[in-house]
């Protein structure tokens, strides 16, 4: 079987310099490796995501000349497959609605802190710290059918205990030089939401049930989602999924050595076509075929 790759942007803003770095990586190694190349949409935010952002899309993806299957996999359009995963999940007792809002989370986040720091995940925001694992059935029950607003999380330490020792196989290289087969931490990340009361997915849980409906090999992405690599990789053991290998490849910086974001207009694509960049030039700023992907990318 051929290898399967994707690119898997939200429509949530243009595409920049960086969201072109992971496609055309993805682009050319499904050249180089015979493979197929999929293009899955990411709109499950339906506050944020718009129709003409993913028009945008594909317009800024042909004129760098990828190519990819037809029809892409637009997320709003499987809801029923995240919530299938997601009733597999509560059938294993691993799931359980949480009540706090944000702010009153920071607010919990704050009280704990006074005896000192409070755990953080990888990406820096703090576990979540409620108590909402002890409510009794009766009490979710009643908040639920109150109309509360809920999201839904996932019981680390219960899922942890099914599973024995979880890796994953890396090609290209973690934030401290990881590579080949890595030992896999999903408790770092707490209860992590798997869906809320509006939408029944999130970006942990859509992902990993969409690479494997996909028949997805090697996920070709950025850096900044290589811990939360643990997190899929308890999931897929969870569900019964299949692994595939990853390569993580450096992101695409600003000159502060920031991660570019889609607000960044300076290295947009929009703006760097019209202001008469080529494709060919795109490459070159981003330096695609002069350096490895375990080095360090920054713009001049």
């Amino acid at each position: 079987m051929p290898p399967v790759f994707r690119f898997a942007p939200s429509p949530n803003g243009l595409l920049h310099l960086g969201h072109a770095y992971s496609a055309l990586l993805n682009f050319e190694r499904a050249r180089e490796t015979g493979g197929r190349l999929l293009l899955r949409i990411e709109d499950i935010d339906m506050t944020r995501c718009r129709p003409e952002y993913e028009a945008a899309i594909y317009e800024d993806l042909a004129w760098l000349g990828i190519s990819w299957e037809t029809p892409a996999r637009r997320q709003s359009e499987h809801l029923a497959d995240y919530r299938a995963a997601l009733d597999k999940l509560s059938a294993l007792g691993l799931v359980y609605p949480a009540f706090e809002s944000r702010a009153e989370i920071a607010k919990l986040v704050a009280a704990r802190e006074v005896n000192g720091p409070w755990p953080r995940d990888p990406d820096g925001a703090p576990l979540y710290p409620g108590e909402a694992k002890s409510l009794s059935a009766g009490e979710r029950k009643r908040l639920v059918e109150s109309g509360a607003p809920y999201a839904l999380r996932l019981d680390m330490a219960a899922a942890c205990r099914r599973v024995a020792r979880l890796t994953w196989g890396e090609l290209g290289e973690g934030p401290a030089g990881e590579h080949g087969t890595v030992a896999a931490q999903p408790e770092a990340w707490g209860d992590v939401i798997l869906a809320r009361k509006e939408t029944p997915t999130s970006y942990h849980l859509s992902v990993v049930v969409d690479d494997a409906l996909q028949g997805v090999s090697e996920v070709v992405r950025g850096r900044d989602l290589f811990h939360a690599t643990a997190v899929h990789r308890l999931l897929q053991v969870l569900l019964g999924l299949p692994e595939p290998v990853y390569r993580h490849h450096v992101l695409i910086c600003d000159e502060t050595g920031r991660k570019l974001s889609k607000s960044s207009r300076a290295t947009g694509l929009r703006e760097l076509r019209a202001a008469g960049v080529t494709p060919g030039g795109i490459r070159q700023l981003v330096g695609l075929g002069q350096v490895s992907l375990g080095v360090s990318q920054r713009l001049p």
